[in-house]
């Protein structure tokens, strides 16, 4: 089953889902938004997801939703609930398999000479910062990082469109990979890339997730659109 929301991404409180069948929700995460709700409170795509199941369902008091995967603070795109602890515990046990199926799309100002390949690092969480960088495989603290690439044809307004299925999922994984090889995601700062003039935000997206649903077990594809923000050069890659 193949779902495409059709809306572009919706701002304020207000949620994109891209799919919502039985236990099973599937949200465009906005960038700059925390998946699960910071220790001190806030906004965070964990408390809009249990506030639209509250409404709608007319639920008082706590809401479960269980949380197989999460994607960093600045990156947008598909990511996936669930509305009950078992069918989180099988997606979890999905992503820890590796078999659900990750593609992210990364905009580049530079385009790497092999168009595609694979990427194969150690890598390890800074010790006082929010950043990565290189570890040695004798390090017990650092951890086998991959990824598979393949650059879009075309050029973009002057920026290039990297396809990437992650097949590990690292702390800033997909952003200090292609950083370390003098490729930067556009807007990354924390890893040198050029920042957008008119936006603060980095364009990497969880473009789409494809996974076995946990209750029929027949595999669902879940495409996320790009976010309105994004340079429009960029975004006509979606209909191409």
């Amino acid at each position: 089953m193949n779902v495409v929301d059709e809306e572009s991404q919706k701002s304020g409180n207000e949620l994109s889902i891209l799919l919502e069948d039985g236990p099973v929700i599937v949200v465009n995460k906005p960038a700059g938004l925390m998946t699960d709700t910071p220790p001190r409170g806030g906004d965070a795509v964990v408390t809009r997801v249990k506030q639209y199941l509250s409404v709608k369902y007319e639920k008082s008091g706590n809401v479960y939703l269980g949380i197989p995967h999460r994607l960093d603070k600045p990156v947008s795109g598909a990511i996936v609930f669930s509305r009950n602890s078992k069918c989180a515990a099988r997606l979890s046990e999905q992503f820890a398999e590796r078999s659900i199926k990750k593609i992210y799309w990364a905009v580049l100002k530079t385009r790497p000479e092999q168009e595609t390949g694979m990427l194969t690092d150690w890598m390890k969480k800074h010790p006082t910062e929010a950043r990565t960088h290189a570890g040695n495989p004798d390090d017990p603290a650092a951890k086998e990082a991959k990824l598979n690439y393949e650059m879009l044809p075309g050029d973009y307004g002057g920026y290039a469109i990297c396809q990437i299925e992650l097949i590990t999922g690292r702390m800033h994984q997909i952003r200090w990979q292609l950083a370390s090889r003098g490729f930067p995601v556009v807007g990354d700062e924390l890893y040198g890339g050029e920042l957008l003039e008119d936006r603060a935000g980095i364009l990497l997206h969880a473009r789409e997730l494809t996974f076995k649903h946990p209750i029929r077990y027949d595999e669902v594809t879940v495409t996320a659109p790009l976010p309105a923000w994004w340079p429009e050069s960029v975004r006509v890659a979606e209909s191409t």
